[in-house]
C-alpha cells in the first residue's frame, strides 16, 4: 500500500481542473502502457464539478474514449435515471459528451433492474460483472488504473459510513441498508476493493471538510472514519481546495 501525499488547490474551481486534468493524463497513460485504462467514478458535488471540467478540456480528445472502462464506486439504490443516481449524473456532466463503448460502461443495477428491489441481489450481481472483467487466472476484480473518491463530512467514502456493518464485509461490494445519509439503500464497493486500485484519489473541498480530512491523515482508525483506510497499491492522493486541508499538517501539503 502506497504512502498518502497531498496536494492543495487555492480554491474549489481550481482543484476541479487540476483534477481534470490529472485524470485525462492518467487514462493517456494507462492507454500508452497496456491499451486501454479503467476509472472507478465517484457522486457528489466535486465530482460533478471535475467530469464538466474534464469534457471543457480539448485535451479529453487525445484519449481513446472507446477502450475506457467505467466503474462506479457506490451507487443509490433507485431507479434507473433518477437525478439522485451517481450513474445520471455522471451521464450528464461527461459521460454522454465522450464516445464511450456502452460495453464497457458499468453502472450499478438499479431498483427497477434485473435484481429487483433486492439491493444484496444487486450487490451480488455487480460483484460478479467485476469477476467477468478481471484478467483470466487473476483475482476476482479488474485492474483499475485510478479510483475517485469524494470524502464525507463524517469522513465517510463511497457509501462505507463511520461504524456501520459495511466494514466486516469481505465481499467485493456490498448492500448497504440504513445509511445515515439519504437515500438509506445504497450499494457499494467495500475497501478491500477499493484498495485494489493502482491509484486512489480521494477528493474534498470546503471548510466542512476540513475536522474529517485532518482526521483522517493523522492516522484516525478506518471504522471510526472510513476515509483513513483508504490506500492505493501505487499511489494514495488527497486533493484539496484551501478551506478543505485546514487542519492538515503543513509538513504534508503540496501547495498549488
Amino acid at each position: 500500500m502506497s504512502e498518502a501525499s497531498v496536494a492543495v488547490h487555492a480554491d474549489a474551481d481550481l482543484l476541479a481542473q487540476t483534477v481534470a486534468a490529472r485524470l485525462v493524463v492518467k487514462l493517456l497513460d494507462a492507454q500508452a502502457e497496456r491499451g486501454h485504462a479503467s476509472v472507478v467514478l465517484t457522486g457528489g458535488r466535486m465530482a460533478a464539478a471535475v467530469h464538466r471540467a474534464v469534457a471543457g478540456l480539448p485535451a479529453r480528445d487525445a484519449v481513446d474514449w472507446s477502450r475506457v472502462d467505467v466503474w462506479w464506486g457506490d451507487e443509490r439504490f433507485l431507479p434507473a435515471g433518477d437525478p439522485e443516481r451517481n450513474e445520471t449524473q455522471a451521464r450528464a456532466t461527461l459521460l454522454d459528451a465522450v464516445p464511450l463503448d456502452p460495453a464497457r460502461v458499468h453502472p450499478m443495477p438499479a431498483s427497477d433492474g434485473p435484481a429487483g428491489s433486492d439491493p444484496e441481489e444487486a450487490a451480488a450481481r455487480y460483484a460478479e460483472e467485476l469477476a467477468r472483467a478481471a484478467r483470466p487466472g487473476h483475482a476476482a476484480l479488474p485492474h483499475f488504473d485510478v479510483l475517485m473518491l469524494g470524502v464525507g463530512e463524517d469522513g465517510h467514502v463511497a457509501s462505507v459510513f463511520p461504524g456501520h456493518p459495511v466494514h466486516h464485509d469481505s465481499r467485493p461490494v456490498s448492500a448497504v441498508r440504513g445509511s445515515p445519509k439519504p437515500p438509506p439503500v445504497r450499494t457499494t464497493l467495500t475497501l478491500p476493493t477499493i484498495n485494489t486500485a493502482e491509484e486512489v484519489w480521494l477528493m474534498a473541498s470546503g471548510a466542512d471538510k476540513a475536522r474529517a480530512v485532518g482526521m483522517a491523515l493523522a492516522g484516525a482508525g478506518p471504522v471510526q472514519l472510513p476515509a483513513a483506510g483508504v490506500r492505493g497499491t501505487g499511489r494514495t492522493l488527497w486533493l484539496l481546495d484551501r478551506a478543505a486541508a485546514a487542519d492538515v499538517p503543513t509538513r504534508l501539503r503540496s501547495l498549488r
